[in-house]
C-alpha cells in the first residue's frame, strides 16, 4: 500500500476517537447527573424509575460503543489486512459478467455484515431489552424476522445492484447521473409500496375501531390541508413495548399508523398532539427539504465517485489488482464516512430546528396545548430516555432537542 492509504487510516482513527470521546463524556455525564429529577418531570418520575433510566442509558450506550469498536476493527482488517484485494479477485473469477461479478461482490458482503451483527442483535434484544422490560419478542419471531429481512433485502438489493451496474456498463461516461436518477426514482417507488407490501409482512394492520379518535384525527388534519385515507393500529406489542406513530404517503393524502403500545399508554388528546407534531413536519415541508438536500448531496457524491474511480488512484493506493471497480466503491464509502464527520452536527442542528418548528405548530393545532408536553413525558418514561445528555453530545448527534428542553419550550409557548 502507498503512504496515502495509511494517511487515510490515520484520519479515520482520529474521527473514530472523536466519536468515542463524545460517547465517553456523554456516559460520564449521565453517571454524574442522571439521578437528579429534571425540571418538568416533578411528580411524573420517581427515584426508582430514574435509577432504572440511569442504568438502561449507561448499559445501552456502553453496548453500542462495544459494537461500534468491533465493527471498526472488522472494517480496518478487511481494508488494510489485504482481504479486500483477495475478495475482489475471488469474486472476479466467479463469472465473466461484470453484472454478476458485482452482484456476488455486494450481496456476499451484505450477508457477511448481517451475520456479524447477529450476536449483537440477540444480546441487545434478549439481554438488555429483556432486562429493562421492553422486549416481548420470542426467539422464533426474531429468527423469522431475520429470515424475512434477509430475503427482502436480497431481492431489493439485487434489483438495485443489477440495474445500477447495467447503467454503468451501458453509459460509462454519464453513469453517475443515470445511476443517481435511478436511485432517486427507486426510493420514491419504495416509499409508495413499502406500507402496502413490505410492512404487512412483519405487522398486522387493523382499522382503528370502537372509538371516535379516527374522526378527531381527520378533523384536526383537515385544518392543515391533509386528507387522511386510513388510520391503522399495528400490533407492535408482539415485539417491543416501545411506542411510536407515523405517517406514510406522498402529497396531501396520508395513511396514519399508530402503535398499539401508544394507544394503550396515551389518552386521545396526547395521541392527537403527537400526530399534530407530525403534521407540522408536513406543513413546514421538512421532509421535502431534507429529501432535496439529501439528493443534492447524493448527486455530488455520485459525480465525485465517477471522477475518482476514473483516475484509478484508489486501486493504486490500496494495491488492488485486476478489476478494481467494486473494491474502489467500498474504499470510497469508507472515505465518505470520514468526509461526512464534520457535517454531522450541521445536519443535527437543522433537524432540531425542524423539530422545534413542528412542536410550535403542534401546540397551536392540538386541542389541548399541554398535551404534547405530557405525551413527551410519557414517551420519555416508557422508553427510559436519557434525561441528562451531555450538551456537546446532544449538539453533535441529537436530531431532536433534549426532551427536558423541548418540554420547557412547549410550556413556555
Amino acid at each position: 500500500m502507498q503512504p496515502t492509504a495509511y494517511f487515510i487510516l490515520f484520519v479515520y482513527i482520529l474521527v473514530q476517537c472523536a466519536h468515542y470521546g463524545l460517547d465517553y463524556i456523554n456516559i460520564r455525564h449521565m453517571k454524574e447527573k442522571g439521578l437528579a429529577i429534571p425540571q418538568g418531570f416533578e411528580g411524573h418520575i420517581d427515584d426508582a424509575l430514574l435509577k432504572k433510566t440511569h442504568s438502561y442509558t449507561i448499559e445501552h450506550n456502553t453496548f453500542g460503543l462495544v459494537e461500534s469498536v468491533f465493527g471498526n476493527i472488522v472494517t480496518l482488517v478487511f481494508l488494510y489486512g489485504g482481504l479486500l484485494g483477495l475478495y475482489s479477485s475471488w469474486t472476479e473469477n466467479l463469472s465473466t459478467s461484470f453484472i454478476l461479478q458485482g452482484l456476488a461482490f455486494f450481496l456476499l458482503l451484505s450477508y457477511a455484515s448481517s451475520l456479524l451483527s447477529v450476536p449483537f442483535g440477540l444480546y441487545s434484544t434478549f439481554k438488555i431489552e429483556n432486562k429493562y422490560g421492553f422486549n416481548t419478542m420470542t426467539l422464533k419471531l426474531w429468527i423469522t424476522d431475520f429470515i424475512k429481512s434477509t430475503l427482502i433485502s436480497t431481492v431489493l438489493t439485487g434489483i438495485v445492484i443489477v440495474c445500477g451496474l447495467w447503467i454503468i456498463q451501458k453509459s460509462p461516461d454519464l453513469w453517475w447521473l443515470y445511476v443517481w436518477s435511478f436511485f432517486f426514482v427507486f426510493s420514491i417507488f419504495m416509499m409508495y409500496i413499502s406500507p402496502y407490501v413490505i410492512e404487512p409482512l412483519f405487522n398486522t394492520f387493523t382499522p382503528l375501531e370502537g372509538t371516535n379518535l379516527e374522526e378527531k384525527i381527520r378533523v384536526m388534519m383537515e385544518k392543515t390541508g391533509i386528507k387522511v385515507s386510513r388510520v391503522f393500529k399495528i400490533d407492535a406489542s408482539k415485539r417491543s413495548r416501545h411506542t411510536n406513530a407515523y405517517f406514510t404517503g406522498i402529497g396531501k393524502t396520508k395513511r396514519i399508523v399508530l402503535y398499539d403500545t401508544l394507544l394503550n399508554k396515551m389518552d386521545e388528546d396526547e395521541v392527537l398532539a403527537v400526530l399534530a407534531h407530525e403534521a407540522g413536519h408536513w406543513k413546514k415541508k421538512h421532509v421535502l427539504k431534507m429529501i432535496i438536500v439529501f439528493e443534492a448531496l447524493s448527486l455530488i457524491g455520485a459525480y465525485s465517485a465517477f471522477r475518482v474511480i476514473g483516475t484509478g488512484m484508489l486501486a493504486r493506493i490500496f494495491d488492488i489488482k485486476g478489476n478494481s471497480f467494486f473494491a474502489e466503491l467500498v474504499i470510497l464509502s469508507f472515505a465518505f464516512s470520514i468526509v461526512s464527520f464534520p457535517f454531522t452536527p450541521l445536519f443535527s442542528f437543522f433537524s432540531r430546528r425542524h423539530e422545534r418548528e413542528a412542536d410550535r405548530f403542534a401546540v397551536d393545532l392540538a386541542p389541548k396545548p399541554d398535551a404534547l408536553a405530557t405525551s413527551l413525558i410519557k414517551l420519555s418514561k416508557d422508553n427510559l430516555s436519557n434525561l441528562h445528555p451531555h450538551p456537546l453530545y446532544a449538539r453533535f448527534y441529537y436530531s431532536h432537542p433534549p426532551v427536558v428542553e423541548r418540554i420547557e419550550s412547549i410550556r413556555s409557548q
